[in-house]
Order: structure tokens, then sequence, then C-alpha cells
């Protein structure tokens, strides 16, 4: 896929607008992260990074009513649709979208009770990221991300090819220690379930694919991208054992 390209950008924007989700997670995971998470104040600041459509924002505004939320992200539609589905729920008032770069956030130190990021720190790096947000937190403060992982070594070719552009991708055992050598304490984690991939991103997903795929029959460059798309689905549903998301549920070491 090459972003550089406005025809393929286009296409895959197409594909992936509307979906509930812009990568792996379910609400069900989000509350047991939230659990892990364990106190937090009254009424805590979370800062929600890159937040796409912002499926895991409406459930964070859901599991903790007291909150404010800012959720950051780069590409505008998503914000937008965002706060549809936060006027909609009737908490726009405590959600903020807010376009900006997770690699320069725009805030000052030390004002966010916990950060949150679902399936795209491995775009700075899970260690930069962890690194590059600490400042953020308050004292105490608590932080939780998704990263993909190799759940058991020598996965099969295909496999190894679709994240051949990934080379730091480890095991959850790497990702704990990354986390403690970065001044966290790891609070809890757990591998996301078959279902967070598969009810609200590869389902939706898969169905858009057929959509488009008649839309655009003839046309090889969009054919090209929604094969590529295609190939990421079913490489996870044959090969799904092999590695997964884990959520690493963090808190600043005093």
């Amino acid at each position: 896929m090459d972003f550089a390209d406005p025809h393929q950008r286009r296409i895959f924007f197409e594909l992936h607008s509307g979906l509930p989700r812009e990568g792996p997670g379910n609400r069900d995971s989000t509350a047991r992260a939230i659990a892990m998470v364990g106190a937090l104040p009254t009424r805590p600041r979370i800062l929600d990074i890159a937040c796409g459509p912002g499926m895991q924002t409406m459930d964070l505004a859901a599991l903790l009513p007291e909150a404010r939320i800012v959720a950051v992200d780069m590409h505008e539609p998503f914000l937008e649709e965002l706060q549809r589905r936060a006027a909609a729920a009737g908490v726009a008032h405590r959600i903020e979208a807010l376009r900006a770069d997770m690699a320069a956030l725009p805030f000052a130190t030390g004002c966010f009770d916990l950060i949150w990021c679902e399936g795209a720190a491995y775009i700075m790096g899970v260690g930069n990221a962890l690194r590059a947000w600490r400042p953020l937190l308050r004292d105490g403060g608590k932080l939780a991300l998704t990263e993909a992982v190799w759940l058991k070594p020598d996965a099969p070719e295909p496999v190894r090819r679709c994240f051949a552009e990934y080379p730091a991708m480890g095991d959850v055992a790497s990702n704990r220690k990354l986390v403690r050598d970065c001044g966290y304490e790891l609070l809890g984690d757990f591998v996301l379930p078959d279902a967070a991939w598969w009810d609200d991103y590869y389902g939706p997903m898969e169905e858009r694919l057929a959509d488009l795929t008649s839309k655009y029959a003839g046309d090889s460059v969009a054919t090209a991208v929604l094969a590529e798309n295609r190939e990421e689905l079913e490489l996870f549903r044959l090969y799904s054992g092999y590695y997964g998301y884990v959520f690493l549920i963090t808190v600043e070491k005093s």
C-alpha cells in the first residue's frame, strides 16, 4: 500500500471509513483493561491517542462517567465521526476531539491521569511512545496500550512476510520488560480474544470488501489495495494462534 498514491489512499479510506473500529478491540476488552487500571481521581482527565472513529473513546466515557477525555487523531474524518457519536450519546460535553500528532502532542506536562492508546503505539514504536508520553502523566498516572505480539515461535512464512515491515515486534515477555525499562510498573496484561478482531473490525471490513470489490471491478489499482486488505484478514483467520494483540496496563513508577 503506497499512501503517497492518491488513488490508493482514497480506496484505503473508502474501505476503512465508517467501520466501527480501526483496529482490534472491543468493549469487553476495554472494560477488562479499565478494571486493571484500578483507582483513578474522582474526575479523571484521560488522553485517548490515535482514537480513530472513537469506539473505545465512547466506551471509556461510558465506563468512567465522571471522566473528561481528550481524543486525538490525525485523520479529520475520524474525529468528525467521533463527534457525531459523542453527540448522539449525549456525552459531547465530556469529549474533546482534537487533530494532533502522537509524536508531538500539544499538552503541558503532568496534565493527564490516564493515557490510552489502542492499536497505534507501533507507529512510534512502543518504547518511544512510553518514553515520550510519560511526561504528560500526573504523579502516579497510568497508561494503557495494545501492541502486536508473537504468541508462539516459528510463525509460517506468510505471517512473517506480513509483519516484515515491523521488525521490532516481540512477544508478551519482551513487552513486559520494555514497560519496566521505560519507567513503568505493569499492573496487568492480557491477549485480546479473537472476538476483538472480528466483531467490530474484520467482520465489518469483510462486508465492505465484498461491496467495494464489485464497485471497482476492472480497476487494477483498487483491486490491488482491496486484495492486500483481504489477505490480512485471511491471514488472521488461518494463523491467529501465532500472533495477536496484548493489552498492557501500566502505572508510572514513583
